[in-house]
């Protein structure tokens, strides 16, 4: 299974729907970085993806974006073979 990595904040609902996505596929080892308790973590998330807000999620080296989008991705059928299931 590839490594995943999430950038969340501890009081976000859609950082939550995430992991629990992720849990439902199997997904025990998630690297979750809270950037509202770290302002350098957070600067780094903003200089990897661009973006601002949370959850921001990479599946090995492939970043995938937010709750929505990796709930597209499942939907779409495409999310098991990003996890290498």
């Amino acid at each position: 299974m590839s490594k995943i990595t999430m950038y969340s904040k501890k009081t976000c609902p859609f950082c939550v729907r995430a992991e629990q996505l992720l849990k439902t596929k199997g997904v025990s080892d998630l690297n979750k970085i809270e950037v509202d308790t770290n302002q350098d973590e957070l600067q780094i998330m903003i200089a990897r993806t661009g973006r601002r807000t949370v959850p921001q999620i990479f599946i090995g080296d492939t970043f995938v974006g937010g709750f929505d989008d990796l709930a597209e991705l499942e939907h779409a059928g495409k999310l098991d073979g990003l996890l290498n299931l």
